[in-house]
């Protein structure tokens, strides 16, 4: 099965908000501005329009494993990074420092790109998602070596007209949202606990994955999966394919209803990763 962009992403700028500034967000707005040029030069009429969010500042620990240097302590992390964009490519991307509660529901977003570690933001991030007019929700996430990018479209009141709806991963894996985890909104590691506690270049190889699966969206127009799983241990990346949807009024041989959005048999570790510091 195979999913095609919305018509109106091919007809005018898309807009894309980034959540989160740290390991992966930093990685994927580094990256966007490679896939905006791409646009427009086979014809796309206006690229992308990127808005960054995060509401954190510069620590010294961030200069550790993450763009940014010593000079850029105490500053917002958004505005840092958009600035650094805008400076290079010369656009005119946003960055603010605020958390998702406070863009309105109303905001008008084609794509939002959740970088978050910890399940309270993530639950921010879907509770804001199924209230908006959001067409897409992409989440990245990882532990010390390995990690997943999820594409959905949430449940909302623009989405809910859609036939074959891709599921969010909220939908697919609910425990990446579960409150009561003691970890759901730990402090930062020290620079040397969160070096020992992930590996280099899982960010920018979760970043270039995700990019490269909207690059077949929005570029060659259709997806055959939505999402996939990375380890750098085992040196593997499984895709998530997109599957058609069950039905479920009726029920299954054994007498049980089918269950919609159950993970792929092989293809997932037993829980997806989860974090006891906050890396990103």
């Amino acid at each position: 099965m195979t999913h095609t962009p919305d018509p109106q992403l091919l007809e005018r700028p898309i807009r894309i908000l980034v959540v989160g500034g740290g390991g992966n967000g930093s990685a994927i707005v580094s990256g966007l501005p490679y896939l905006h040029q791409a646009l427009l030069a086979f014809g796309h009429p206006g690229g992308l329009h990127v808005t960054l969010i995060d509401p954190d500042t510069v620590s010294e620990t961030n200069c550790v494993r993450q763009p940014f240097c010593r000079t850029e302590i105490g500053f917002p992390k958004a505005i840092v990074l958009a600035h650094r964009v805008n400076l290079f490519w010369g656009l005119n991307w946003q960055g603010m420092q605020a958390h998702i509660q406070q863009v309105a529901k109303n905001a008008e977003v084609d794509l939002l790109i959740g970088c978050v570690d910890t399940r309270k933001a993530r639950r921010a991030i879907g509770k804001w998602a199924l209230h908006s007019r959001v067409l897409y929700w992409l989440d990245l996430g990882n532990n010390a070596a390995s990690g997943q990018f999820i594409l959905g479209q949430p449940n909302n009141r623009v989405n809910q007209r859609q036939k074959h709806r891709l599921p969010t991963i909220a939908e697919l894996y609910p425990e990446v949202l579960s409150p009561g985890d003691k970890d759901d909104d730990q402090p930062s590691c020290s620079a040397a606990e969160a070096l020992t506690r992930q590996e280099p270049f899982i960010n920018q190889n979760l970043a270039y994955q995700a990019l490269g699966m909207l690059t077949q969206l929005l570029r060659h127009g259709s997806l055959s999966y939505q999402g996939g799983f990375v380890n750098l241990e085992t040196g593997r990346a499984m895709p998530l394919p997109i599957r058609a949807p069950e039905r479920t009024n009726k029920p299954s041989r054994r007498g049980r209803k089918p269950q919609l959005n159950q993970p792929m048999q092989g293809l997932l570790p037993r829980h997806l990763p989860s974090r006891r510091c906050r890396l990103n």
